[in-house]
Protein backbone atom coordinates (compact mmCIF):
# COMPACT_ATOMS: atom_id res chain seq x y z
CA UNK A 1 0.00 0.00 0.00
CA UNK A 2 1.44 3.40 -0.72
CA UNK A 3 2.57 5.78 1.66
CA UNK A 4 -0.37 8.67 1.73
CA UNK A 5 0.77 12.20 0.66
CA UNK A 6 0.42 13.81 3.97
CA UNK A 7 2.80 11.37 5.56
CA UNK A 8 5.41 11.68 2.60
CA UNK A 9 4.84 15.61 2.97
CA UNK A 10 5.76 15.20 7.01
CA UNK A 11 9.01 13.30 6.72
CA UNK A 12 10.27 15.70 4.02
CA UNK A 13 9.39 18.21 6.46
CA UNK A 14 11.03 16.72 9.26
CA UNK A 15 14.12 16.22 7.69
CA UNK A 16 14.75 19.98 6.27
CA UNK A 17 13.81 20.61 9.84
CA UNK A 18 16.70 18.63 11.15
CA UNK A 19 18.82 19.49 8.04
CA UNK A 20 18.28 23.44 9.03
CA UNK A 21 19.08 22.72 12.39
CA UNK A 22 22.31 21.22 11.55
CA UNK A 23 23.67 23.35 8.70
CA UNK A 24 22.77 26.24 10.13
CA UNK A 25 25.08 27.34 12.50
CA UNK A 26 27.97 26.00 10.10
CA UNK A 27 26.24 28.74 7.79
CA UNK A 28 26.80 31.13 9.95
CA UNK A 29 29.83 29.99 11.32
CA UNK A 30 31.28 30.81 8.10
CA UNK A 31 29.76 33.45 6.82
CA UNK A 32 31.42 34.66 10.28
CA UNK A 33 34.69 33.80 9.03
CA UNK A 34 34.68 35.81 5.73
CA UNK A 35 33.08 38.66 6.93
CA UNK A 36 34.80 42.05 8.24
CA UNK A 37 35.36 43.07 11.78
CA UNK A 38 32.94 46.06 10.48
CA UNK A 39 30.24 43.74 9.44
CA UNK A 40 30.25 41.74 12.61
CA UNK A 41 29.63 44.33 15.04
CA UNK A 42 27.34 46.76 12.91
CA UNK A 43 23.62 47.19 14.23
CA UNK A 44 21.50 46.07 12.33
CA UNK A 45 23.48 43.13 11.96
CA UNK A 46 24.53 42.24 8.21
CA UNK A 47 23.97 38.64 7.78
CA UNK A 48 25.53 38.63 4.30
CA UNK A 49 29.02 40.05 4.14
CA UNK A 50 29.48 43.44 2.02
CA UNK A 51 33.03 42.25 0.94
CA UNK A 52 33.69 38.57 1.21
CA UNK A 53 37.32 37.87 3.11
CA UNK A 54 38.95 34.69 3.27
CA UNK A 55 42.52 35.80 4.41
CA UNK A 56 41.69 34.09 7.83
CA UNK A 57 41.73 31.45 6.20
CA UNK A 58 45.16 32.11 4.70
CA UNK A 59 46.51 33.07 8.05
CA UNK A 60 45.42 29.96 9.45
CA UNK A 61 46.85 27.35 7.06
CA UNK A 62 50.77 29.13 7.04
CA UNK A 63 53.93 27.91 9.39
CA UNK A 64 55.19 31.13 9.81
CA UNK A 65 57.52 31.13 12.90
CA UNK A 66 54.70 32.18 16.00
CA UNK A 67 51.83 33.14 13.72
CA UNK A 68 48.45 31.41 14.35
CA UNK A 69 48.70 28.73 12.07
CA UNK A 70 51.72 27.34 13.28
CA UNK A 71 49.82 27.39 16.21
CA UNK A 72 46.56 26.45 14.72
CA UNK A 73 48.29 23.73 12.21
CA UNK A 74 50.05 21.67 15.52
CA UNK A 75 47.20 21.73 17.44
CA UNK A 76 45.41 19.85 14.91
CA UNK A 77 48.31 17.16 14.31
CA UNK A 78 48.70 16.85 18.21
CA UNK A 79 44.67 16.31 18.51
CA UNK A 80 44.69 14.02 15.33
CA UNK A 81 47.69 12.17 16.84
CA UNK A 82 46.00 11.58 20.16
CA UNK A 83 42.36 11.05 19.53
CA UNK A 84 43.68 8.59 16.92
CA UNK A 85 45.72 6.77 19.10
CA UNK A 86 43.93 7.06 22.22
CA UNK A 87 40.71 4.87 20.14
CA UNK A 88 42.91 2.64 18.51
CA UNK A 89 44.61 1.39 21.88
CA UNK A 90 40.81 1.50 23.36
CA UNK A 91 39.22 -0.53 21.29
CA UNK A 92 42.49 -3.41 21.26
CA UNK A 93 41.42 -3.54 24.34
CA UNK A 94 37.41 -2.88 24.18
CA UNK A 95 36.90 -5.83 21.83
CA UNK A 96 38.16 -8.80 23.64
CA UNK A 97 36.49 -7.49 27.01
CA UNK A 98 33.64 -6.83 25.06
CA UNK A 99 33.12 -9.95 23.85
CA UNK A 100 33.82 -11.84 27.13
CA UNK A 101 31.09 -9.72 28.70
CA UNK A 102 28.78 -10.81 26.28
CA UNK A 103 29.89 -14.66 25.94
CA UNK A 104 30.96 -15.17 29.57
CA UNK A 105 28.29 -13.60 31.86
CA UNK A 106 28.97 -13.21 35.40
CA UNK A 107 30.94 -10.39 35.66
CA UNK A 108 28.41 -7.85 34.41
CA UNK A 109 29.49 -5.42 37.70
CA UNK A 110 32.80 -4.79 36.32
CA UNK A 111 31.15 -3.08 33.26
CA UNK A 112 28.81 -1.24 35.16
CA UNK A 113 31.70 -0.35 37.46
CA UNK A 114 33.70 0.98 34.44
CA UNK A 115 30.71 3.00 32.91
CA UNK A 116 30.39 4.51 36.89
CA UNK A 117 33.18 6.51 35.29
CA UNK A 118 30.65 8.75 33.77
CA UNK A 119 28.61 9.76 36.92
CA UNK A 120 31.64 11.42 38.73
CA UNK A 121 32.29 14.06 37.97
CA UNK A 122 35.74 15.10 35.57
CA UNK A 123 37.10 17.26 38.41
CA UNK A 124 37.05 14.43 40.74
CA UNK A 125 40.30 12.74 38.84
CA UNK A 126 42.54 15.74 38.27
CA UNK A 127 44.76 15.44 41.19
CA UNK A 128 45.22 11.38 40.67
CA UNK A 129 45.53 11.79 37.21
CA UNK A 130 48.00 14.79 37.14
CA UNK A 131 50.39 12.67 39.99
CA UNK A 132 50.31 9.67 37.57
CA UNK A 133 51.63 11.53 34.57
CA UNK A 134 53.43 13.65 36.74
CA UNK A 135 55.66 10.08 38.28
CA UNK A 136 55.31 8.68 34.40
CA UNK A 137 56.67 11.63 32.86
CA UNK A 138 53.89 12.08 30.60
CA UNK A 139 52.61 15.51 31.59
CA UNK A 140 52.05 18.03 28.03
CA UNK A 141 53.07 14.74 25.52
CA UNK A 142 50.95 12.90 23.48
CA UNK A 143 51.02 9.78 25.25
CA UNK A 144 49.75 11.29 28.58
CA UNK A 145 46.61 12.54 26.77
CA UNK A 146 46.42 8.94 25.30
CA UNK A 147 46.50 7.81 28.61
CA UNK A 148 43.68 10.16 29.99
CA UNK A 149 41.52 9.58 26.85
CA UNK A 150 41.83 5.97 27.03
CA UNK A 151 39.59 6.09 30.40
CA UNK A 152 37.23 7.90 28.40
CA UNK A 153 36.74 5.85 25.54
CA UNK A 154 37.09 2.72 26.86
CA UNK A 155 34.21 2.15 28.64
CA UNK A 156 32.02 3.36 25.95
CA UNK A 157 33.27 1.22 22.93
CA UNK A 158 33.07 -2.16 25.23
CA UNK A 159 29.78 -1.20 25.69
CA UNK A 160 28.45 -0.21 22.37
CA UNK A 161 30.86 -3.23 21.06
CA UNK A 162 29.10 -5.47 24.03
CA UNK A 163 25.78 -4.47 22.99
CA UNK A 164 26.63 -5.59 19.19
CA UNK A 165 27.87 -8.91 20.32
CA UNK A 166 24.83 -9.95 22.14
CA UNK A 167 22.92 -9.23 19.07
CA UNK A 168 25.39 -11.57 17.06
CA UNK A 169 24.18 -15.51 16.22
CA UNK A 170 25.99 -17.83 18.71
CA UNK A 171 25.37 -20.83 15.64
CA UNK A 172 28.05 -19.67 13.55
CA UNK A 173 30.31 -19.58 16.28
CA UNK A 174 29.20 -22.98 18.33
CA UNK A 175 29.87 -24.72 14.90
CA UNK A 176 33.33 -23.32 14.91
CA UNK A 177 33.70 -24.66 18.29
CA UNK A 178 32.78 -28.02 17.06
CA UNK A 179 35.32 -27.58 14.31
CA UNK A 180 38.26 -27.07 16.80
CA UNK A 181 38.60 -22.92 16.80
CA UNK A 182 39.63 -21.53 19.78
CA UNK A 183 38.28 -18.67 20.98
CA UNK A 184 40.71 -16.49 19.96
CA UNK A 185 40.40 -17.84 16.41
CA UNK A 186 36.31 -17.43 16.35
CA UNK A 187 36.79 -13.48 17.72
CA UNK A 188 39.58 -12.95 14.80
CA UNK A 189 37.95 -14.97 11.97
CA UNK A 190 34.16 -14.74 12.62
CA UNK A 191 32.75 -12.10 14.92
CA UNK A 192 35.12 -9.52 13.94
CA UNK A 193 34.35 -9.75 10.52
CA UNK A 194 30.53 -9.40 11.08
CA UNK A 195 30.86 -6.85 13.63
CA UNK A 196 32.81 -4.68 10.92
CA UNK A 197 29.74 -1.64 11.08
CA UNK A 198 29.21 -1.73 14.47
CA UNK A 199 32.77 -1.15 15.44
CA UNK A 200 33.13 1.37 12.55
CA UNK A 201 30.35 3.30 14.28
CA UNK A 202 31.65 3.00 17.87
CA UNK A 203 34.93 3.57 16.52
CA UNK A 204 34.07 7.10 14.81
CA UNK A 205 32.10 8.27 17.99
CA UNK A 206 34.87 7.31 20.12
CA UNK A 207 37.29 9.02 17.72
CA UNK A 208 35.15 12.37 18.26
CA UNK A 209 34.67 12.05 22.09
CA UNK A 210 38.82 12.53 22.20
CA UNK A 211 39.00 15.15 19.26
CA UNK A 212 36.38 17.26 20.85
CA UNK A 213 37.91 17.08 24.68
CA UNK A 214 38.86 20.38 26.35
CA UNK A 215 38.60 19.94 30.01
CA UNK A 216 41.89 17.47 30.64
CA UNK A 217 43.84 19.12 27.58
CA UNK A 218 43.77 22.18 28.95
CA UNK A 219 44.75 21.27 32.57
CA UNK A 220 47.90 18.29 30.83
CA UNK A 221 49.40 20.47 28.65
CA UNK A 222 51.50 23.65 28.73
CA UNK A 223 53.05 24.48 25.42
CA UNK A 224 52.15 23.51 21.62
CA UNK A 225 54.24 20.05 22.10
CA UNK A 226 50.91 18.51 23.33
CA UNK A 227 48.51 21.46 23.01
CA UNK A 228 45.53 20.02 21.45
CA UNK A 229 43.21 21.86 19.10
CA UNK A 230 40.24 23.04 21.79
CA UNK A 231 42.43 24.40 23.91
CA UNK A 232 44.48 26.23 20.76
CA UNK A 233 41.15 27.96 20.33
CA UNK A 234 40.68 28.85 23.28
CA UNK A 235 43.58 30.59 23.45
CA UNK A 236 42.79 32.71 20.64
CA UNK A 237 39.74 34.07 23.11
CA UNK A 238 41.92 34.99 25.66
CA UNK A 239 43.47 37.89 23.92
CA UNK A 240 42.18 41.31 24.64
CA UNK A 241 41.01 42.21 21.29
CA UNK A 242 39.46 38.76 19.78
CA UNK A 243 39.27 38.33 16.40
CA UNK A 244 35.68 36.60 15.59
CA UNK A 245 36.20 36.26 11.91
CA UNK A 246 39.13 34.24 13.25
CA UNK A 247 37.71 31.92 15.69
CA UNK A 248 34.87 30.85 13.42
CA UNK A 249 37.55 30.15 11.02
CA UNK A 250 39.22 27.81 13.19
CA UNK A 251 35.68 26.42 13.89
CA UNK A 252 34.96 25.36 10.31
CA UNK A 253 39.05 24.18 9.68
CA UNK A 254 38.75 21.93 12.85
CA UNK A 255 34.99 20.13 11.54
CA UNK A 256 37.25 19.47 7.98
CA UNK A 257 38.93 15.90 9.41
CA UNK A 258 35.76 15.01 11.19
CA UNK A 259 33.67 15.32 8.47
CA UNK A 260 36.55 13.82 5.86
CA UNK A 261 36.49 10.91 8.06
CA UNK A 262 32.39 10.77 8.64
CA UNK A 263 32.14 10.64 4.76
CA UNK A 264 34.83 7.78 4.20
CA UNK A 265 32.89 5.60 7.56
CA UNK A 266 29.13 6.69 5.94
CA UNK A 267 28.47 3.31 4.87
CA UNK A 268 29.71 1.67 8.06
CA UNK A 269 28.27 4.31 10.38
CA UNK A 270 24.73 3.67 8.62
CA UNK A 271 25.19 -0.18 9.19
CA UNK A 272 26.34 0.14 12.32
CA UNK A 273 23.58 2.50 13.57
CA UNK A 274 20.47 0.86 11.87
CA UNK A 275 21.44 -2.58 11.39
CA UNK A 276 24.83 -3.64 12.88
CA UNK A 277 26.26 -7.32 12.22
CA UNK A 278 24.26 -10.02 11.08
CA UNK A 279 21.42 -10.45 13.65
CA UNK A 280 19.62 -14.09 14.27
Amino acid sequence: MPTPIYKRVLIYLAALIVAISILAPLLWLFLMSVSSAKDLTQVPLHWIPEHWDFSRYQVLLTLAPNSPGRLFLQAMLNSLITATGATLISLLLAIPAAYSFSRFPGHQSWLMASLGMYMVPPVAFILPMYFILQRLGLLNTHWGLMLVYCSLILPFLTWMIKNQFDEMPKDIEQAAQLDGLTTRAILIKITLPLAKPALGAASLFGWLLAWDEFFYALLFTNNADAKTLPVAIADFMAGRATDDGLIAATGILASVIPLIIAIALQKTLVQGLTEGGTKG
